[in-house]
């Protein structure tokens, strides 16, 4: 731990008693206990102590190599705890295995002890491990190469991805018993070159999977489809790997495993580490304005909070939910502790964008307890080793109940009292989740739901499989049916992709076409075609964006955030990919302002919902999502006001995926009292409770799920202003990944409840006019239809037939 000091000097405050070292409390309980005795619990809605566990042990198995052994006694570990045991145990059978156990209760030996036994068993053996970053690649490959050296292994590991260099990448082919990688990599730069890894595809007992709860969603649905191919290949070289799966907490790790190898897998999910007291506290920030239902900015909410730790010497990791938020809070946070004579270099942000070689001087550096405090994005949820850390603040809800706890994980790696806090923003599944905090505990964990036979997601890897190798009469493709992959390699010769060779056993499959179809499929809804981000000033690549996001946060005159500090865009050349900046000083940052389009491509499922004589169509099918940003905002530092807009000229962001929608009549719309802008924006707030109460009834993260207001067909206007005729308004709930994952069609087969819970979150929500924990403020300066449009949405629901689901 660095000491306290640093360059800045202050003025004096020789009155000011509370900031002298001598009257600053130390350590977590007696934060917690400043905290009870100075105002700041009042806004506290729950607090709970999860109670420590002792260590459930086993002894270290027997037969086990004698080099293994003593590597592991120089590293303390003379026992194992008992899912470590387990895992040993059903791995050493060849059994497929998940151990599904909590943050830092030693998953990493799970699958590393079984495979360095079988590489001192068996030089020749070899084994992948597939990590979803590449800084969890890098911290593995460190700790694994010191346990091997340690153990008098003759084999090496390395890591393989985009960082290698080419010497490296030589050495990793022909002589690297363990390689780490991630699975694009795996996709695009291993697999379609197998035929030069033969050494590590004819020798592979072991594939490592960690992070398992990660893989969810189109990503997940892709990892599934690569795997398939890889045991393809794998076969084709003669062997046959056993699947070694690591995963946070979640509800369906048996059943997700399997999906993702396509065999059976054996489950561990009771832990046998110890674990130390925690207390959890949700905290609600105090409403500043009660008709707005607005309270106290959460990012500054969570920096106090954070510096209060800091102060009394508690390592503290806070978590931001968007990369603007986490530079925002280290800029606060080093302006904050400056006044405490505290180093702003112990204090430092880790979020994707950031630079390999910055990355890791991070991560050594928190490994090594010289920083006091890192802020940082979802990045640092996985099980990057940084150290002991006893106090974990959230900046907002991550949006799953397991991503919270896997956050909350990261602190209390010791026996001593650890703190995990929850800041609750005025969004509404965090206003949900502070208003029923008990759901912390007694809400089932989410399902990672993958749908790895989605047919565009299939079609796309069984052209690279057929790259890979042609496709034999009897071959195989994970658990898809022969005749549902005939039919699609059918669909491919069709098509000019593959040439269908006819045998008295069947026809053999080739590749036909000179592309490279790796290349063209991203298994990230993201594009992999990063932006590099140039300081004009030093003429050099400080970071690097992802195509996404380079729209709403390296637009040209935006304030781009890095490490604390700030660079203006003076120019983007978007056909090049590259972003020019320079380093300024100004006083506010900016905020990229949206807008999107649904139009209907197709309806797959209609229906119509009779629940009073005001019938309102629902439908399900495919849709066009075009997103624009329009401009940005100023936002002054610290005191968060709007200080100018800007415009900002970029081209629309197109996808296609699946949506849920739901009509109203227009007739409806203009036999209603009120003026027909007022009752399209009464729908709009029922759009956003029917949004809350999708995301926390499906159990996923809220930013999966995108809705919008509008018409179904692309040739009926825009609302129009007063009494004139408009279109049918229609509610759009939306996959936001590209191609859906299935959420729109559990959302129209439950629509009739989603209704019924919606209104009873607006019921029951404790606001008078609406507020951003139910239907959001209304948007107009008229205050007498403020006031009603609570009771409109109701008065909507009274008369479309929908009551309350309790």
């Amino acid at each position: 731990m660095s000491a306290v000091g640093g360059t800045t000097t202050h003025r004096k405050q020789p009155f000011r008693r509370a900031g002298e070292p001598w009257t600053r409390p130390k350590g977590a309980a007696e934060v917690l206990e400043r905290w009870r005795t100075n105002g700041t619990w009042r806004n506290v809605t729950w607090s709970h102590n999860v109670d420590p566990h002792a260590a459930s042990t086993a002894p270290m198995p027997p037969g086990l190599a004698p080099g293994v052994e003593r590597a592991l006694h120089q590293r303390g570990i003379r026992d194992l705890y008992s899912h470590q045991a387990r895992a040993f145990e059903l791995a050493s059978a060849g059994k497929h295995v998940v151990v599904a156990t909590p943050t830092a209760s030693g998953k990493s030996l799970c699958y590393n002890l079984p495979i360095l036994q079988a590489l001192a068993a068996d030089p020749t053996a070899t084994a992948l491990y597939l990590f979803p970053t590449k800084a969890l690649s890098r911290d593995q490959e460190e700790a694994l190469r010191g346990v091997m050296r340690d153990a008098d292994l003759s084999v090496g590991a390395i890591t393989y991805d985009g960082d290698t260099p080419n010497d490296a990448r030589r050495a990793a082919r022909q002589r690297a018993g363990v390689l780490l990688t991630n699975p694009d990599m795996l996709h695009a730069g291993i697999m379609p070159h197998h035929t030069g890894w033969a050494r590590l595809f004819s020798n592979l007992k072991y594939i490592v999977v960690d992070e398992l709860h990660t893989y969810r969603g189109v990503f997940g649905s892709h990892l599934a489809n690569v795997m398939r191919r890889l045991l393809r290949i794998a076969r084709f070289h003669g062997s046959s790997p056993t699947f070694l799966f690591a995963s946070a907490t979640i509800g369906n790790p048996r059943e997700h495993a399997s999906r993702i190898c396509g065999e059976p897998v054996e489950l561990i999910d009771e832990s046998g580490a110890p674990t130390g007291p925690r207390q959890v506290v949700v905290y609600n920030p105090p409403v500043i304005n009660a008709e707005l239902g607005m309270r106290q900015s959460y990012i500054k909410t969570a920096v106090r909070l954070t510096q209060d730790l800091v102060r009394a010497g508690v390592p503290t990791l806070v978590f931001g939910n968007s990369r603007n938020g986490v530079e925002v809070m280290l800029k606060y946070l080093r302006d904050r502790l400056a006044r405490d004579q505290i180093d702003p270099s112990a204090i430092h942000a880790y979020r994707g964008g950031y630079l390999p070689k910055t990355r890791r001087r991070i991560e050594a550096a928190l490994r090594e307890g010289e920083i006091r405090c890192v802020v940082a994005t979802n990045a640092l949820e996985l099980g990057i080793d940084i150290g002991a850390l006893d106090a974990v603040v959230c900046a907002g809800y991550p949006g799953t109940m397991a991503g919270l706890w896997q956050r909350f994980g990261r602190a209390g790696r010791r026996r001593d009292l650890s703190l995990a806090v929850l800041v609750a923003s005025s969004n509404p599944v965090d206003q949900f989740m502070a208003r029923h905090p008990r759901q912390l505990i007694s809400a089932p964990i989410e399902h990672a739901r993958i749908d790895p036979d989605n047919i565009e997601i299939l079609i796309q890897h069984l052209k690279c499989a057929a790259f890979e190798l042609p496709f034999e009469p009897d071959d195989v493709y994970g658990d898809v049916p022969d005749d549902a992959l005939r039919e699609a390699l059918d669909y491919l010769a069709d098509n000019g992709v593959v040439h269908p060779t006819t045998t008295p056993a069947g026809s053999i499959y080739h590749w036909a076409s000179d592309s490279y179809p790796a290349n063209n499929v991203s298994l990230r809804s993201a594009s992999w075609d990063n932006f590099v981000i140039i300081d004009l000033d030093g003429d050099r690549t400080i970071a690097e964006m992802d195509w996404r996001s380079t729209h709403t946060m390296l637009h040209e005159q935006a304030i781009y955030q890095h490490e604390g500090g700030q660079y203006q865009v003076e120019r983007l050349d978007f056909d090049n990919h590259k972003a020019f900046v320079r380093h300024v000083k100004p006083d506010y940052y900016t905020t990229a302002m949206t807008h999107s389009k649904v139009t209907v491509l197709e309806q797959d499922q209609g229906a119509t919902l009779e629940l009073s004589e005001v019938l309102l169509d629902a439908g399900l099918g495919d849709v066009s999502v075009i997103e624009k940003v329009v401009g940005y905002k100023k936002i002054k530092f610290h005191t968060h006001e709007n200080v100018g807009y800007g415009e900002v000229h970029l081209p629309e962001m197109q996808k296609h995926t699946t949506a849920f929608w739901l009509t109203f009549p227009e007739d409806f719309v203009q036999s209603q009292p009120e003026p027909r802008a007022v009752v399209v924006d009464a729908l709009r707030g029922l759009s956003k409770a029917m949004h809350v109460v999708a995301a926390v009834g499906l159990m996923i993260d809220p930013r999966d799920l995108g809705r919008a207001l509008g018409s179904r067909s692309e040739d009926e206007g825009p609302p129009s202003k007063g009494q004139g005729p408009g279109f049918d308004p229609t509610i759009f709930l939306y996959d936001t990944v590209a191609g859906g994952i299935g959420l729109a069609s559990r959302m129209f087969d439950e629509r009739e409840e989603l209704l019924r819970r919606a209104r009873y979150l607006i019921e029951s929500c404790e606001c008078t006019e609406g507020c951003p924990g139910c239907i959001g403020p209304d948007a107009s300066s008229d205050e007498d239809l403020e006031a009603a449009r609570k009771q409109l949405v109701l008065g909507l629901l009274d008369a479309v037939g929908v009551s309350a689901t309790h």
